[in-house]
């Protein structure tokens, strides 16, 4: 159940957290361990977790009673941490920061999953506690590397979970089995604690039913970890998403010939569904070219940041190749040719992509891409571990390489029963905003959550907020309105037009004389009863509204604005001694309609 449902059923009494956790155990003992789980917290711990729970103030407890589990590359106290590796084993002294976090907030841990070996694969099977399979079909794989992690949501056994995600592996096994795998900024939520796979690009990823959920549990683990050497927090406007709210968006999809489904008859058609679901939501498709990306995406495995796999576990791997996975140390193994010199070269490759996505950003919001081209059976698998693995990374590899935010969203059932999903990718620290977006696709799409028979539409929506992530609302009413000399200055810093209103009723309005272009001034006049002054009002990235106001001459500036709804924005007023020989035009209402009088028509 989702986490407000669930949380709304404690409320009204019609569960508590310890039936809840019963409920799970019961299950678990009737299904078994393997191959979802590789250990648990003893039943009756958990029960006391949760009956100490229920004598707090549940109120101040973000997550109170929520059951969730952990990718088993994730460190619990007093519990074994195996990376899916028996001979690799350890008892962990204590949790890792995002776990001790989550029980903080009054999350209730059940157990840790089933992962692909050392967090090395994209398909779940790389692991001797048994292979997890697709909760639509048991043939076909769930995806990984975190697989235990998101069946354990898909099929109702926690309500939210943490995978790891360095090549996709929290957004992969999410379409595959029909839930949301968000994968954060690196750096946003701490890795401290965290079995590394490459230490520089890794994240700790959420598996969620819903976008919301995704988002409740991200605003409890993310933050800065003196712990981290790699926890990093947003700059004032970095990941900014002034496009969230306003009426249209922009959103990247591949040329044609950069389109791959490796064969896969049915993924094609829902791509272009979600594409006519984005039109409607009021995207506009943008053709972009994905070489930069998908040359960035081959230096994960075919370069040497397979080193930095090898790093991680070099001391092991050379006592304990044959107590390992054949592909997995077949993979790993290899990163020991790379040289220092190969690294190097590497880097400057890496930075040259990079430099070539500026201009794809420059004319997107995000980019819309299949989750995965297709999926395959585990026989498939199997047959051809590394080369099919690699198809799944297609369209996932490149985005922590390029410091990338991504959403994986369900995006429709295929003909043969099998879900289907897209990723939203965003710029650096933009989750929060790619968030409601991600939402209202999952809405447009699908109808039931997981593999359930519950219904999507029966949970609560994630509402874009009133003021864009990491932006600052500003009212323009005269030279700056869309279409006049300087909304450029706007536009330029990346703003965008969120509405149409008026001011509250006690402001006049004036035609300013001599400024060049012609420009109004806005005054508030308290008591005073008037029509409103027509404004719109803008989102700008918070980053950039120093040097707009740093441009606004004398006698204008920048205060704060009461709206017709009795919200309060910042925007542009002026001195009142500009006032005393301007012309007043209160009473045509807005700034177009006084133009309109010089003109004969409305500008």
């Amino acid at each position: 159940m989702d986490i407000t449902s669930l949380q709304a059923a404690y409320t009204a009494g019609h569960l508590s957290p310890k039936e809840v956790i019963e409920s799970v155990y019961d299950r678990i003992a009737t299904e078994g361990l393997r191959p979802v789980w590789i250990s648990v917290v003893p039943r009756e711990q958990a029960v006391a977790r949760a009956e100490a729970l229920m004598r707090t103030d549940s109120a101040s407890l973000p997550l109170y009673g929520i059951p969730f589990a952990v990718k088993d590359n994730i460190d619990v106290a007093d519990m074994v941490t195996s990376a899916a590796c028996p001979a690799y084993s350890y008892m962990a002294a204590e949790s890792a920061t995002v776990v001790s976090k989550l029980e903080a907030a009054g999350a209730i841990l059940i157990g840790k999953t089933n992962m692909d070996q050392f967090a090395t694969g994209l398909v779940g099977t790389r692991t001797p506690y048994g292979t997890c399979s697709s909760v639509f079909n048991a043939e076909y794989i769930s995806g990984g590397s975190s697989a235990g992690s998101a069946v354990a949501v898909a099929n109702g056994s926690v309500t939210f979970s943490l995978g790891t995600d360095t090549a996709g592996s929290g957004r992969v096994p999410a379409m595959f089995n029909n839930i949301i795998g968000l994968k954060p900024t690196r750096g946003v939520v701490s890795t401290h604690g965290v079995v590394p796979a490459c230490r520089t690009l890794d994240c700790v990823s959420i598996f969620a039913e819903t976008a919301l959920d995704a988002s409740m549990v991200l605003r409890v683990v993310s933050g800065l970890d003196a712990n981290d050497p790699y926890s990093r927090e947003a700059g004032v406007g970095s990941g900014a998403t002034p496009w969230s709210g306003a009426k249209s968006f922009r959103f990247g999809v591949p040329y044609g010939e950069q389109l791959q489904f490796f064969g896969d008859p049915y993924n094609g058609s829902l791509y272009q569904s979600t594409i006519d679901a984005l039109v409607t939501l009021g995207g506009e498709p943008v053709a972009v070219d994905l070489a930069p990306f998908l040359g960035a995406a081959q230096l994960l495995y075919k370069g040497p940041w397979v080193a930095e796999r090898y790093a991680a576990i070099s001391t092991f791997i050379q006592d304990h190749v044959t107590d390992m996975d054949a592909t997995v140390a077949s993979i790993i193994a290899g990163g020991a040719k790379y040289s220092a010199v190969d690294a190097f070269e590497a880097a400057y490759q890496l930075a040259a992509f990079r430099q070539a996505t500026t201009s794809t950003w420059n004319s997107i919001d995000v980019l819309v891409l299949p989750t995965a081209p297709r999926t395959y059976t585990i026989e498939q698998i199997h047959e051809s571990p590394i080369e099919r693995n690699s198809h799944l990374g297609y369209y996932t590899n490149f985005v922590n390489l390029l410091d990338l935010a991504a959403v994986a969203v369900p995006a429709g059932i295929r003909a043969d029963g099998l879900p289907f999903g897209v990723s939203i990718i965003g710029r650096a620290f933009s989750e929060q905003g790619l968030l409601p977006l991600a939402d209202r696709l999952h809405r447009a799409l699908t109808t039931h959550l997981g593999g359930s028979s519950r219904e999507l539409s029966m949970v609560p929506v994630l509402r874009n907020p009133t003021v864009p992530h990491a932006c600052l609302l500003m009212a323009v009413v005269g030279a700056h309105l869309s279409g006049q000399p300087f909304n450029w200055q706007l536009t330029q810093r990346g703003g965008r037009l969120l509405r149409r209103c008026k001011t509250s009723s006690d402001y006049r309005f004036y035609a300013l004389r001599n400024t060049i272009p012609a420009k109004p001034g806005l005054v508030r006049t308290p008591g005073y009863v008037g029509p409103g002054i027509d404004v719109e009002v803008w989102s700008l990235p918070a980053n950039t509204v120093g040097t707009f106001v740093d441009g606004v001459p004398q006698p204008l500036s920048i205060g704060t604005l009461e709206l017709d709804d009795g919200s309060l924005v910042k925007g542009f007023l002026v001195e009142p001694c500009a006032v005393e020989d301007a012309i007043e035009i209160t009473h045509l209402g807005g700034w177009r309609q006084y133009l309109a009088t010089l003109t004969g028509t409305e500008g």
